[in-house]
């Protein structure tokens, strides 16, 4: 049975009365928050499983300044838990995707293939994208049809990556594997001395479920009333998986490794850390203008982070955990690097990286707010669930505007089309150089307010909260440049 959007809230409606009855459901001032779903299957002993590092794609063909690639999404059995095949939706039937490394500036096309039995979204998470190729929720690839998606790139080099963005449907269907990273390199990066070829590490940390024979857990529309209520505040699964692969292993060498850590679970925050240093280079935008050392790193649903590690500071022989500081139990695990030789490393990090425009405020031509929270209708944005033919903004085409973000819970807010930065927490002005974003954490009762500037692309283009459960059930904002 399939429920439309209006089933869906109507049903909502109903269970947010009595959503607190729901055994398991946590409130925070009446609200829900995320769930834990417990696995049936047997699960492997931690870092018993080799980090697996996806393919990384190559162009169907270039031409006239471009270069064509094909993503065929499938049906597929893998082997994520060691014994057991899971199905799952894959990008050319693998969990994650492969890699698509592109240039900036140089066009790179897209042809999304569906032969799945359902409809499907390409969007490509921190990509500066012309409307029609930026995976608007309601621009459908049907089954057994195809689309093309141009993407210019016409930014500075970052790690991005891809997913499906269907609305209604883009927390199950990314749960199933729709999902892969992407990456932009242009030549000031390659200028630097930054660890790279095998050194250069895409991870990719999400969270799954599974039943005893394997297959994924997620609760369904249908079943028993209630269920899909219960988990209205986020799906957490108990295995964390890197690269689809749980709690793997890295062998490493004693020397500096580039990790570009994303995070694409659908309602977990991890607190990255390794017990020493991780020296930070990259956010969502791309590179800082300087690199900072920090001991542990947060990343909240759709947030990406480039670190690099020295593991020339510990001896063969040793092991280096990243490790979830926000997780208890199995969840507090996420990988371990194994040290097991000596190689030359002409790698190091330089003191100055980019240069990183710092947006003025004073210029902005609008301030708006943004208020996140929940009501009778599910998850809201200034009290109004998502339509999509409805415009929450209509900024103007090079303007600069401040947006203010209001949370009841937590919610990671995702803006498309352009990078922002965050001007301040709380009213308090944000510390720091400044840094490109696309996903910011707004934590329980917080204001967070952001500068953007509104360039290159006219169109209609979505803010929205990146818990994808929060997401489907209508927690998204259509704005149109003009």
């Amino acid at each position: 049975m399939t429920h439309t959007r209006r089933d869906v809230l109507r049903l909502l409606g109903l269970g947010a009365v009595a959503v607190a009855g729901v055994p398991g459901c946590s409130l925070i001032a009446g609200t829900p928050q995320p769930q834990l779903l417990t696995s049936a299957a047997p699960l492997p002993r931690p870092y018993a499983v080799p980090l697996p590092v996806p393919q990384v794609a190559e162009p169907v063909r270039s031409a006239g300044g471009a270069d064509f690639y094909e993503l065929t999404e499938r049906a597929a059995e893998v082997e994520v838990l060691p014994g057991l095949r899971t199905g799952i939706w894959g990008y050319g039937g693998t969990f994650p995707g492969p890699t698509i490394e592109a240039r900036a500036g140089r066009r790179t096309v897209v042809k999304l293939v569906n032969q799945l039995g359902e409809p499907t979204v390409l969007h490509l998470h921190g990509g500066h994208t012309p409307p029609e190729s930026d995976g608007f929720p309601t621009d459908l690839v049907a089954p057994g049809a195809s689309r093309e998606y141009v993407f210019p790139l016409e930014q500075r080099a970052a790690t991005l990556w891809y997913h499906d963005h269907r609305m209604d449907y883009t927390g199950p269907q990314v749960w199933r594997g729709l999902a892969g990273m992407f990456l932009v390199r242009d030549a000031e990066e390659e200028a630097l001395p930054l660890p790279a070829g095998e050194r250069d590490l895409p991870l990719l940390i999400c969270d799954r479920s599974f039943a005893a024979d394997g297959t994924m857990l997620y609760p369904a529309l249908e079943g028993r009333p209630g269920v899909r209520e219960a988990y209205m505040g986020g799906v957490l699964g108990d295995v964390i998986l890197v690269n689809g692969a749980p709690w793997p292993e890295l062998r490493v060498a004693r020397a500096r490794y580039r990790l570009r850590l994303c995070n694409a679970s659908n309602a977990r925050t991890y607190e990255l850390a390794t017990g020493g240093p991780l020296v930070q280079i990259g956010s969502d935008g791309g590179l800082l203008g300087r690199p900072r050392t920090v001991r542990q790193l947060r990343l909240a649903p759709g947030e990406r982070a480039d670190v690099v590690v020295d593991f020339s500071a510990y001896k063969v022989g040793q092991q280096v955990e990243l490790r979830n500081l926000a997780g208890e139990g199995a969840q507090a695990r996420v990988m371990r690097f194994a040290v097991d030789r000596d190689e030359r490393d002409e790698s190091s990090v330089p003191e100055r990286l980019s240069t990183v425009e710092a947006l003025d405020p004073g210029k902005a031509k609008v301030t708006r707010e943004f208020e996140f929270g929940s009501g009778g209708m599910g998850w809201l944005i200034n009290g109004k669930p998502f339509d999509p033919r409805r415009m929450e903004a209509r900024p103007r085409l090079g303007d600069i505007e401040v947006w203010q973000l209001t949370s009841d819970v937590a919610h990671p807010v995702h803006l498309h089309l352009d990078h922002f930065q965050v001007l301040s927490v709380n009213g308090e002005r944000r510390q720091g150089p400044p840094e490109w974003k696309d996903t910011v954490e707004l934590r329980e009762a917080q204001t967070v307010e952001i500068v953007t500037r509104f360039t290159d692309y006219r169109g209609r283009y979505v803010l929205h909260c990146h818990n994808l459960e929060h997401e489907d059930m209508a927690m998204m904002a259509a704005f149109e440049v003009v």
